[in-house]
């Protein structure tokens, strides 16, 4: 069996890691919510940074 030699540099996927990192900020929003309620849209949007994404920056329209 031939195993790839480890390196000394680190292949990251900053993708990935954002992705990460948001389900991470999503899971704590949800553990602060009431048991048998959900979070609303405009909280996972809030969480999740929606309204940056959007033309027009943090004050975006979201229609």
């Amino acid at each position: 069996m031939n195993v790839a030699p480890v390196s000394g540099t680190a292949v990251q996927d900053h993708v990935a890691l954002a992705e990460i990192e948001l389900c991470g900020e999503l899971i704590i929003a949800a553990s602060a919510v009431s048991e048998g309620r959900r979070l609303s849209v405009d909280r996972i949007d809030e969480v999740l940074r929606v309204a940056e994404a959007l033309p027009g920056g943090p004050e975006g329209d979201r229609d």
